[in-house]
This record gives C-alpha cells, structure tokens and sequence, in this order.
C-alpha cells in the first residue's frame, strides 16, 4: 500500500532532497510540498495524507504551531458535530524533520511517529518509513475513533512538553561533563568543552587543554547532558560549543567552517543544513 505525504519546509533544498530519497525507497506518494506553516495547516485539510513530513523550524508559523491549529480545527469541527469523533480535521502521522537535536530527541520521546535530522539519511528514512506502516496497521486494527483519539493524546503531550522550561522533564542539564582521559575519569565543566566528534562509534570530547572520550553511545545522547542554550550540533559529526568559536570562515558554494578554541585550532565543517543556523546566530 502506497502512502500519500506531505513535506512541508521552508528550504527547498531539504524538500527537494527528502523528495529525491522517498522517490528512491518507493512506497510514498508525494502529492504536495509546502513552505509554511499556513500553508501545511492548508494542505492537510486538502488532501488529508497519510504522513506529514513536517519541519520543526518554519518562519511566522512552526511546526508545533501546525499541530497546535490542527488539533483546534478538530476539536470545533467535532464540536460542531455533536461531538462526532470522525471530523473531517483528519490528522495525519507526523514524522518531525529538524536540524535541531533537543526538538528532535523531546519530540520522539513522547511518542510521535518519528523524526528525521538534518541532513537526512537514507536509511533513517526507510526506518521512519517502517514506523509511520506499524503504526497505521495497529491503527487500523482498533476502532477509528480511538486510534484518532490517541494521536490527538500523543501530540497534546508534545505540546505541553514543549511549552515547558527548557530541562523541566528531565532536570537542568548537569554542570559538568564525565570525560575519560586515559584511565581516569574526569569532571569537565561543561563552558571548558570546545566540540565532541563521533568516529567509528567513538566520541571524542576536547576542551581547551585535553582531549577524551564520552562513555554515550551517539551524539543525540551527549547532546540531552549538555547545555542546549550552548552547544550546537553543526554537523553530522559534530556537536561545538558556541562559546568556544574563534573564527567562522566562509567556505566552498556558500558553506563555512568553524574555527575552535582548542590547541589545535581545529576547523569543523558546517553542514548545508545548519548553515541558516549558522547564520542567525551570528547574523551573518
């Protein structure tokens, strides 16, 4: 069974991409690309897909600000019916796609049907593929009233874990960070951390004075210790410490790499997705 989507994202290089990878696994039928959110709040009561690729990070009008009209649009249109469970605000899987990890890790974390980071990959995009088809055949074998309600109750949740304070569900992120530097084990305050680079499964910390290596398994699990407010994930490879930049170099067709406080000076690449990162932050 075919699904139809929507991607919805302001940057049409990241549509046409996540576009060019569903045309390559097969299975998904994109029937309209939006590039706001008034315009995703639209295209849903439209064509009332299946999926939603929707971005986290719009202009004027987010992501959660869509779900947030959706689930008000239902819940009036409901109303107008007499309470009728099967309004016609139909609402779709959501997959959330961010360059963001905190938006990303909070938004799986209470149970959206998946989420995508920037740049996208391949297989992540079959895997939330997989996960919207599980989701939509144990959906489809409870009564329709109930499996709308719970989605309804799945993104009510994301959005009263958004509108908290940062680190309200988890706790304040920690001051300091564990770094194992040969055989012992040290207490980094978290402003000393320059970057942290994952190669081979292995994730390297460096600070202004030493290097060593975080016991977390990914990137996405050093990022939930560490001060969002703070630290960026720039690549793929690398998460920096925005306070830790010493230079910002222009680079190759519009990209730029980072010059780190490090002894080494390190250079890090900045991904063509967090480039507009990049750029609000320091208002290039």
């Amino acid at each position: 069974m075919s699904l139809s989507a929507l991607i919805i994202d302001d940057e049409q290089l990241a549509r046409e991409e996540l576009k060019y990878l569903l045309d390559q696994v097969g299975g998904v039928d994109v029937v309209a690309q939006g590039a706001n959110g008034i315009e995703a709040v639209d295209l849903i009561e439209e064509h009332h897909p299946d999926l939603v690729f929707l971005d986290v990070q719009m202009p004027g009008q987010d992501g959660f600000a869509v779900i947030q009209r959706l689930m008000e649009r239902r819940r009036t249109n409901a109303a107008k019916d007499g309470g009728d469970e099967e309004s016609p605000a139909h609402l779709p899987q959501i997959v959330f796609a961010t360059a963001f990890d905190q938006y990303a890790v909070r938004a799986f974390d209470v149970n959206a049907a998946d989420y995508l980071l920037k740049p996208f990959d391949r297989a992540r995009v079959v895997e939330a593929i997989d996960r919207v088809r599980a989701r939509i055949a144990a959906s489809d074998a409870a009564a329709a009233g109930a499996a709308e309600s719970e989605i309804e109750s799945q993104l009510d949740r994301l959005l009263r874990l958004l509108n908290r304070p940062q680190g309200a569900e988890h706790g304040r992120a920690p001051a300091k960070l564990i770094v194992q530097a040969q055989s012992r084990l040290l207490l980094v305050d978290q402003a000393e951390i320059c970057f942290a680079a994952i190669d081979e499964g292995v994730i390297r910390v460096v600070t202004r004075m030493f290097e060593g290596q975080s016991k977390c398994r990914t990137l996405e699990d050093l990022l939930e210790l560490l001060d969002p407010a703070r630290f960026w994930r720039a690549h793929r490879a690398f998460v920096v410490n925005i306070d830790q930049i010493r230079e910002v170099m222009p680079w190759f067709k519009s990209s730029y790499r980072l010059r780190m406080n490090d002894k080494q000076q390190t250079e890090i690449p900045v991904s063509r997705a967090q480039t507009k990162r990049l750029r609000e932050l320091f208002k290039l």
